[in-house]
This record gives C-alpha cells, structure tokens and sequence, in this order.
C-alpha cells in the first residue's frame, strides 16, 4: 500500500527556510506550528529577515520552545525592540506536543524548524519536523540516489 501523502501547508510568503535540514536529517512527519512574535519580531519577518539555519526546537515547561532562531532588530523600533536570538514558544495542541514528547523521549529524534512562512489570513507559522539525524553513508546515498533520479530524469525527457 502506498505511503498516504503529507499534508500540504498554505504558505502565502515564505520568510526564512532551513535547506539544509532536509539534508542533514530523514524527516518523519511534518507539523504546523504557530509562533509567539512581539510586535517588532512580526515587522521584521515581514521584511523577509530572519534565519533559522541553525535553530531547533526544544520542550520545556509543557511548551515547545524555538531555540536560536535570529530574526534582527526592526530598523525602526524603539527601546521597546526585542532580543534577536530570544527563545520563542510554538503553539501547538497539547496532543501534538505529548506526541512529539514522546517521539524525543523515546526515540531519539530531533524537533527541526523547515520553514517560517505566513499564512493565508497572515499568522506567522513554522513548519516544523520531527526528524532523525543522518550518519555520513546515509548522506552519500541520499546524494546517490538524488542525483539518479536527476539522471532518469534527464534520460526520459531527451528519449521521450
């Protein structure tokens, strides 16, 4: 029987993606989480500044929590502006972060941010794996494998 797809996210205007994550890690499932921003943090995404290459996610407190993600300073906040790389909370159901305190409890899996991204009605979103590192000969199929399915792919359009 074949693999039900992932659900697809309606993404209006994507902020800030994590390419590499895709990469280093074999991604299981796939959540939308909601972000907990100050004004100043949502001004700042939405012009297109902010990065999470190097961020994860974390639970703590009953809560999920976005480690290192930096989104800068507003250019034109106040004393008010907020912390670039402060931790922010997810917002998620409390079913799904049982779910995923259990899948990093138990498994050994790892809570990797995809994707920050606006929404159609313009919530701020995260797009948030849960995820299980690649070792290095993992990577180098992964490579090989990509890289014959560019090929088939290549072959297949000239001959057809």
């Amino acid at each position: 029987m074949a693999r039900p797809k992932p659900p697809v996210f309606d993404k209006k205007k994507i902020v800030a993606e994590n390419r590499r994550a895709r990469f280093e890690y074999s991604i299981e499932t796939v959540y939308e989480a909601g972000l907990a921003l100050t004004g100043t943090e949502v001004k700042s995404l939405r012009f297109g500044e902010g990065s999470i290459a190097e961020s994860y996610a974390d639970i703590q407190n009953g809560g999920v929590w976005l480690i290192n993600a930096n989104i800068p300073e507003f250019t034109h906040g106040n004393r008010h502006n907020h912390e670039p790389k402060r931790p922010r909370k997810l917002l998620l159901h409390e079913r799904e972060v049982n779910k995923l305190h259990g899948a990093v409890a138990r498994e050994g899996m790892t809570l990797v941010p995809l994707t920050v991204y606006f929404n159609a009605r313009g919530r701020a979103k995260v797009e948030l794996a849960l995820a299980k590192g690649r070792k290095a000969h993992d990577k180098r199929e992964h490579i090989k494998e990509r890289e014959w399915k560019k090929e088939a792919g290549r072959l297949l359009r000239d001959r057809g």
